[in-house]
């Protein structure tokens, strides 16, 4: 039985794909995805404080995974409320920081056990704060909610999805001579198109995808996302996944990840350098209006926290109050650093690092690395 938009998909065939897929078009991206993730992953092992990109980042992946889902914050509001989401916080706020608290818990099961189907569905409960298992009742489809015109129905049965999750477990730790970012970005269609939960699906697919870069041992750190790309390129993200159901277009499916991959890593190297260079200038900047002297948890405590609280000052650094204070004043006077009030509360922004995380730079040549 051929593929049907309105039809459940349980003849979704299993993996590897039978399809030629690793063509020299796919070959030559994966080598070049290859570097420049190698060379993110090496900029980052060099720098001396990696928690400024691993605290920073994963918000922005947060606030950009959640975008696709129509799931929306402002970078403002989400940095504000990273440290204590309170109640003030928005619901799509604390939902978004929800996304960033199931990576970390992703991350941490990866650390010592396999990625899984357990691992998906730790994610995504985290994500929904509520028990998260395999679907178990019919109608889910992706379509037009008002109209009812499905675009895509994904499989459906309790058994069938869980086999079909067995199988793309299988998938993943398979050593049948594969890359892992061709591994990845196939996997990442299957987990799509299996569509296992309720809810949630979108975004327990890209935090698996940083998973596996990690459990395959490709960076160190969770450093690289896909979700600001993806939200550039959305209508090519849906149109390619469904041009593999219908047509098993795998080669333009997987050109599209490995540009993804490639164009996300030379964006985030060039954020380290632009971080590096950006602490070099407020290290002098605390030598030169405070009397911090050379205290390096001072620079920090500014970078890990770009929305600082002087309690976070006093804590790092190991100062009174009145000191912390009077640091964090010295340098808003001195234009390094901005303050806002949150409720009885100060928050001292690093207003200069926060143009460089929000910053994204599409490749050029970016058509070079798709088929359509």
């Amino acid at each position: 039985m051929g593929w049907s938009a309105e039809v459940p998909y349980n003849e979704l065939p299993s993996l590897p794909p039978t399809a030629e897929f690793e063509t020299k078009a796919v070959l030559r991206a994966t080598i070049e995805a290859r570097a420049s993730i190698a060379a993110l992953d090496q900029a980052a092992r060099r720098m001396p404080n990696p928690s400024v990109l691993i605290n920073a980042l994963p918000l922005l992946e947060a606030q950009a995974s959640s975008e696709i889902e129509n799931i929306v914050t402002t970078t403002d509001e989400l940095f504000r409320y990273a440290q204590d989401p309170s109640e003030a916080a928005s619901p799509d706020t604390k939902e978004t920081l929800r996304y960033r608290a199931a990576l970390f818990a992703g991350l941490e099961s990866v650390r010592t056990r396999p990625l899984s189907v357990s691992t998906a569905v730790e994610v995504c409960t985290i994500i929904h704060r509520r028990d998260m298992n395999v679907r178990r009742l019919p109608g889910t489809f992706i379509g037009n909610p008002s109209t009812k015109r499905a675009i895509y129905t994904p499989p459906t049965g309790e058994q069938t999805i869980r086999d079909k999750l067995a199988n793309w477990e299988a998938f993943l730790h398979a050593s049948d001579g594969l890359d892992p970012l061709i591994v990845m970005a196939i996997a990442h269609y299957q987990f799509e198109a299996i569509h296992p939960f309720e809810d949630g699906n979108g975004r327990t697919g890209r935090i698996l995808n940083i998973l596996f870069l990690v459990h395959a041992e490709l960076l160190q750190n969770p450093i690289l996302y896909l979700s600001r790309y993806i939200i550039q390129q959305k209508d090519d993200y849906y149109r390619l996944l469904l041009a593999v159901t219908r047509d098993h277009a795998w080669e333009e499916w997987i050109l599209f990840m490995l540009g993804g991959l490639r164009e996300t890593a030379e964006n985030t190297l060039r954020k380290v350098d632009e971080i590096q260079q950006l602490q070099s200038q407020v290290r002098e900047d605390i030598r030169a209006l405070t009397k911090a002297g050379s205290n390096s948890d001072l620079l920090d405590v500014l970078f890990e926290n770009p929305y600082c609280r002087i309690a976070n000052v006093v804590e790092r650094c190991g100062v009174s109050r009145p000191t912390a204070t009077g640091w964090l004043n010295a340098l808003v006077e001195g234009g390094v650093l901005m303050d806002i009030k949150l409720g009885r509360d100060r928050l001292f922004i690093n207003a200069r690092f926060f143009d460089v995380l929000k910053r994204y730079e599409p490749l050029e040549q970016r058509a070079e690395l798709t088929l359509f």
